[in-house]
């Protein structure tokens, strides 16, 4: 006999699994996110946050730039999870949670010996990690990178051929980093830098180099005239988050592939200056190079005073205080009423320990200051206060 009532339970039964049981999946899809502690070769301990998926697939690794830590990457790392990719983000050591000391801790040896030593083999221990995690696709990775983070997210595609697909923030790479990408045909990459970036001048131009010189046809450059540094860019850009997890979901899911939006266009002079600095004698070609340009028009600019300036500091930094000179020496000529490249150019003669040379120069910046229309107060003030300090190391005052 059919009993209308165990029929009712029936189905109410059926219809109450059928609304709860997807609501209770949903709501275990995501495990929480957990902190880990990781060993460095060395004993440092690095602090890491591991974003775990509901079912197997790639696995990415975040790494912060260096005015920040590894939680700016939170509120991706969580998208990113849900959308079916494992994330580990992590602290440099010195930042964060991590231990050690921050790199403007460091002597300039001992920042060189960080970036091309020990972090390097940090980012190898998360790395290492996040591909031994359950549902890791160990052979499918990505990396992600905001500034400092950008030429170790390169360093690491370059150790560890797993890694398919690269996005990169506000910041460029070193030679060996650039002539890997130069070499990557399979490596897509998404890159993205505003204008007005407040920590990196010169690094516009950084940003599209890269894009212009890897090969591979999904590349994907993203510029806006706003929206400053690395992962600051989130705030001004609420949709850039968005684009980045379904960039990771498409060059590491193939789902569909990418479509091909990188074409070659006719090279720059801009451009072709970045790549003579990565010739044998590159300096002295850009000198040709920028003579030339000068011959047939008196006010010719083939780069930026801010890009040239970068490449000054970075050869400082490198200990090649002659290399230094000779390019502020450049910016000075292609730049003579900027009080800022005087100032610069004092920066490397005192490195150099040509004094009196460090010294006029030192005076020149703040004679120009006094009539510099172009640089904002806060930049001017930047400038008077260098080569005043300049002065004084020297014994010296601005009269």
């Amino acid at each position: 006999m059919f009993d209308r009532h165990a029929g009712f339970r029936i189905l109410l039964f059926t219809l109450l699994v059928a609304l709860v049981l997807p609501l209770a999946c949903a709501a275990q899809a995501v495990p929480p996110p957990r902190v880990v502690d990781l060993t460095a070769p060395d004993g440092a301990i690095l602090k890491a946050t591991y974003f775990g998926a509901s079912q197997p697939g790639p696995g990415i690794l975040l790494l912060h730039q260096c005015n920040r830590q590894r939680k700016v990457w939170d509120d991706l790392a969580e998208r990113l999870a849900a959308a079916g990719l494992y994330v580990l983000t992590v602290d440099f050591r010195g930042y964060g949670e991590s231990n050690g000391r921050r790199l403007d801790q460091l002597s300039p040896a001992e920042s060189a010996r960080a970036l091309s030593e020990q972090w390097p083999a940090d980012v190898d221990v998360a790395f290492r990690y996040l591909q031994s995690q359950p549902g890791v696709t160990r052979g499918v990775m990505g990396a992600g990178g905001a500034s400092c983070g950008v030429n170790q997210a390169v360093q690491l595609a370059r150790r560890h051929p797993e890694v398919k697909s690269l996005v990169l923030l506000s910041e460029g790479t070193d030679l060996p980093g650039r002539q890997f990408l130069r070499a990557a045909t399979n490596l897509p990459l998404f890159l993205a830098v505003a204008d007005d970036d407040p920590d990196d001048p010169g690094v516009l131009e950084i940003v599209q180099w890269l894009y212009d010189i890897s090969p591979d046809p999904a590349n994907k450059f993203v510029r806006y005239s706003v929206g400053g540094h690395g992962v600051d860019m989130f705030a001004a850009h609420k949709d850039l988050p968005g684009m980045i997890v379904d960039w990771f979901n498409v060059t590491l899911k193939n789902s569909p592939a990418p479509p091909a939006t990188h074409a070659r266009a006719p090279e720059s002079a801009e451009s072709r200056m970045l790549d003579l600095t990565d010739e044998p004698d590159g300096l002295h070609k850009v000198e040709q190079m920028f003579a030339d340009a000068r011959r047939a028009d008196p006010k010719a600019e083939i780069f930026s005073e801010a890009l040239l300036n970068r490449f000054g500091y970075g050869q400082l930094a490198k200990g090649d205080t002659k290399a230094a000179i000779e390019i502020f020496q450049l910016n000075v000529t292609a730049y003579p009423n900027s009080p800022n490249v005087y100032d610069s150019l004092g920066d490397a003669y005192l490195a150099d320990g040509q004094k009196d040379l460090a010294r006029q120069n030192a005076k020149k910046a703040l004679e120009l200051l006094v009539s510099d229309t172009i640089d904002d107060a806060q930049r001017r003030d930047g400038i008077r206060g260098s080569a005043e300090q300049k002065l004084k190391q020297l014994g010296s005052s601005a009269q």
